[in-house]
């Protein structure tokens, strides 16, 4: 094997949901249907190196949560002629797509736990399909941070109620769910918050956090939380030594909770668009402001103290949430972005 490619885990995969969130009617750009986000997956090569899968968002029009048995077949005769398979599942959970906030009223958080359940459907039968080897459900509380802030403590133990039912059903289809920590989600907008609510639900076998290092770079900052920030307000991107310490820190508070990981660049600012929220900016690997050594901060979640890889991550995901659709159509982005991600398995990866 060539130094490349000689660890094969953690497997890595691309994002589908870039293509459909943040875009659509109403905002700048039309939405990318999930054909060609497989196909645009598909055909980036790096040094004979290729996305070994995708992740998928559960909402139409990629993948309708109400699929049919049927439905779900013909996407994995889809991913299989690209020789791709299905990982981590988003679960529209959201108001608009058919959930309810998991600290809404009662009919609210049952419809949020419904979303998951059809979304442990799908993952079940993706798996007895043979195309979905591994991967958790992805959920978050599905309300704003303003509307959270109105009873902190009253809406933070909502949202452990409404994500231990959701464990419940996650555990009667055998899936894991991971609470992506982003700062747009209410309760779940800062390190901190987000520790109360993993620590509250207290279920580790099945309910896990996802990382994705826009976001959680953000959390380091408090953009939404000051109160939680690991840095100065005057920190100076200059200083490094106090930048790792920082992040080492928030890395080792939420890294034994993590299951999900996403490999990204973030230039330190926060990007909304449609009726997507402000949340950490996603940046292409080399963006000339990007603040990020990728490779390096990747390791702070996929080594443990000891500095040993955890092996707890069994696929990488690359999320390029609300990149421009002129960027997402060009080449040259997916195979920049798979060189980034052969780079972190290269570091903290390795061989089954």
């Amino acid at each position: 094997m060539t130094p490349t490619n000689a660890n094969n885990f953690p497997k890595l995969h691309n994002a589908a949901w870039p293509g459909v969130v943040g875009k659509g009617p109403d905002t700048p750009e039309p939405l990318i249907d999930l054909q060609t986000m497989i196909d645009l997956t598909a055909a980036a090569e790096v040094e004979g190196v290729k996305f070994d899968g995708i992740d998928l968002f559960l909402c139409a029009p990629h993948v309708d949560i109400d699929s049919t048995d049927d439905d779900l077949a013909r996407l994995a005769d889809q991913l299989r002629a690209k020789k791709l398979v299905a990982g981590s599942l988003v679960a529209p959970v959201w108001p608009p797509a058919g959930g309810g906030s998991a600290m809404g009223d009662a009919a609210q958080r049952a419809q949020f736990v419904t979303q998951v359940r059809k979304a442990c459907r799908i993952g079940q039968t993706l798996k007895k399909l043979g195309v979905r080897p591994d991967g958790v459900i992805r959920i978050d509380s599905a309300g704003g941070v303003a509307d959270w802030a109105k009873d902190p403590a009253g809406n933070t133990k909502l949202i452990i109620d409404t994500f231990s039912k959701a464990c419940d059903v996650a555990q009667e289809y055998g899936e894991r769910l991971a609470a992506e920590g982003e700062i747009c989600w209410g309760g779940m907008h800062s390190w901190r918050t987000m520790l109360q609510v993993l620590e509250g639900v207290g279920r580790p076998q099945v309910l896990g956090f996802q990382a994705d290092m826009a976001h959680t770079l953000l959390y380091m900052l408090g953009y939404n939380a000051p109160e939680d920030r690991m840095v100065p307000a005057s920190f100076d991107w200059k200083d490094q030594a106090t930048f790792h310490v920082a992040y080492t820190k928030l890395a080792a508070a939420l890294r034994p909770w993590t299951i999900d990981f996403h490999v990204a660049q973030n230039d330190a600012t926060v990007k909304g668009q449609g009726t997507h929220d402000k949340t950490g900016r996603h940046c292409l690997p080399r963006d000339p402001n990007g603040k990020l050594d990728i490779t390096w901060a990747a390791g702070q979640w996929l080594r443990d103290a000891t500095g040993k890889p955890t092996r707890a991550i069994r696929h990488l995901c690359w999320d390029g949430c609300m990149f421009p659709n002129d960027v997402m159509h060009k080449p040259a982005t997916w195979n920049s972005i798979l060189a980034a991600m052969i780079d972190v398995r290269r570091a903290h990866g390795w061989q089954e």
